[in-house]
């Protein structure tokens, strides 16, 4: 089960050499947090785009040698909550390998935690974050895991689970959760939507941001794993979230008449 890279020449460079180059530049921006933090947040836009964001975010959380990936599901295809159990995540020029140990417990944490490899072999949302994985750590193993489920109770459900698989490990487990915000509007009415959202992920409050975001029409693609990634959080003690940058894609293209917009929030 090795899985290809997709947008590889399209969201980042398609050779090793120029992707490494431009991820270490991302990442050479941030301050490091000093130790790794519980959950992060990072955006999957182009790297031209939200680069910037993610490896100052990522600098910051400095997530280990293993990494538990919590990200959407945009093609509709698979299980609600997929986990990519096997094998290994290819990148030009690396195989990054899954975690095949803590995979297996992840599958055993909550019935709705299924092994499927289609909601990911066409989604990006995850590939886009492995090369800073990579590049913080060529060592790092992984457990991607696409979200697409909607039943709140279930999603805080699947946190909590998930949180007492981490609190179980000898080797310290990072989450890394992937989203953009807001999508296609004004970039003042993408911020003051999207300063709500994230005062509720800074608040590590999960349930506070599923509501947040049905109330005001909030287009964060990333709510439904950010939502398990915050249930995590709070079950391992988490209090409160540190937003490490704000961006919109208008920073990059100068049209700021609709934007897609960009946070990195580190969480201890």
């Amino acid at each position: 089960m090795h899985r290809k890279p997709v947008v590889a020449g399209q969201f980042y460079p398609g050779s090793k050499d120029k992707w490494l180059e431009e991820v270490r530049r991302y990442l050479s921006g941030g301050e490091s947090g000093g130790t790794a933090a519980t959950l992060s947040m990072v955006p999957h836009a182009g790297y031209p785009f939200s680069g910037g964001v993610a490896g100052r975010t990522l600098a910051r959380a400095r997530p280990g040698g293993r990494v538990l990936l919590l990200g959407p599901n945009h093609t509709g295809q698979g299980k609600p909550l997929a986990v990519w159990s096997a094998g290994t995540w290819e990148l030009p020029g690396v195989s990054v390998p899954v975690d095949e140990e803590l995979a297996a417990q992840v599958l055993q944490a909550h019935k709705a935690l299924q092994e499927d490899q289609a909601a990911h072999v066409r989604e990006h949302s995850l590939e886009v974050v492995v090369p800073f994985l990579y590049a913080l750590e060529e060592a790092t193993r992984i457990v991607p895991v696409a979200v697409a489920e909607r039943d709140p109770d279930t999603l805080l459900r699947v946190g909590e689970a998930l949180a007492d698989v981490v609190s179980a490990q000898s080797e310290p487990v990072s989450v890394v959760v992937s989203s953009d915000m807001s999508h296609f509007i004004p970039a003042d009415k993408a911020k003051q939507k999207d300063e709500l959202a994230l005062k509720a992920i800074c608040e590590v409050n999960p349930e506070g941001l599923l509501e947040t975001v049905q109330k005001n029409s909030i287009s964060m693609c990333g709510v439904l794993p950010m939502t398990v990634g915050l249930s995590l959080a709070r079950k391992l003690g988490c209090t409160q979230g540190e937003l490490v940058e704000y961006a919109n894609s208008g920073d990059f293209i100068g049209d700021y008449d609709s934007v897609v917009g960009y946070a990195g929030v580190v969480i201890w």
